[in-house]
């Protein structure tokens, strides 16, 4: 894997993000919208529900959507041993296949961590 994998991971992400909202779909466009929105302060605060994101994708087994909330998270402060400490409870809920997904999630992190050194 690249060193620059967080760097790869966004500018891909950024690229096919605009080609998709380029085509003007009304569906794709309130998917999106309401994605942004879910992770607002509310009732929960947003350190939270990045939390529940990652460990949701973790569950559900969606590498970018792992990645995508590890650098929210990262951003957000979040210490290492809080994002460890919630990624085993998706790996308790969602078996052994996560396992995988635990591994790219932990160079993934370690690449945020890298980066930001």
């Amino acid at each position: 894997m690249s060193n620059n994998i967080v760097e790869e991971f966004n500018a891909y992400r950024s690229k096919m993000n605009e080609k998709m909202l380029a085509d003007n779909n009304k569906i794709i466009k309130r998917i999106f919208n309401l994605d942004t929105n879910a992770f607002t302060e509310g009732a929960l605060s947003k350190k939270t529900k990045e939390l529940l994101g990652l460990g949701n994708s973790l569950v559900l087994r969606c590498d970018d959507c792992v990645r995508y909330h590890l650098e929210e998270c990262y951003k957000l402060g979040i210490s290492k041993e809080e994002v460890v400490d919630g990624m085993s409870v998706s790996l308790l809920i969602g078996g052994t296949i996560v396992i995988p997904h635990l591994r790219r999630a932990y160079e993934y992190w370690e690449a945020l961590e890298q980066n930001n050194a």
